[in-house]
């Protein structure tokens, strides 16, 4: 149930939308407080290994939301949903199922926000 998330949307098309330097994803869904936008938050919504009764699971499927946020200017929603089509074609091309579940702008900091639901499937 340790899904490798920052390795696989961790791309050089991402890279190339938040800028260079220290990878900003953020694991159990929190960014650092004055973390520049645009940011990657993610975190399990619900992880479930492969039971068979002759041993140990041998892989797990893991449900993880992964949240593409950038700043509060207009022009900034476009930004977001360019990092949100970049973390789908990493997912994508690392063979993992996902879906938007929804776009909108945080109520309080005003940020746009696209977030996906992956289901996560994984050899331990």
């Amino acid at each position: 149930m340790f899904a490798p998330i920052l390795k696989t949307i961790n791309t050089p098309a991402v890279q190339a939308i938040m800028g260079t330097g220290r990878p900003r994803i953020y694991s159990s869904g929190n960014a650092p407080q004055g973390v520049v936008t645009p940011y990657i938050t993610w975190f399990v919504v619900v992880g479930q290994p492969y039971e068979q009764l002759s041993g140990p699971p041998g892989a797990d499927n893991d449900a993880i939301q992964i949240d593409c946020w950038a700043g509060p200017d207009s022009d900034q929603e476009i930004v977001c949903i360019n990092l949100a089509k970049a973390v789908r074609d990493a997912l994508d091309e690392a063979g993992q199922a996902n879906r938007i579940i929804f776009n909108n702008r945080e109520s309080d900091t005003k940020l746009f926000r696209v977030a996906l639901q992956v289901d996560f499937i994984h050899n331990r």
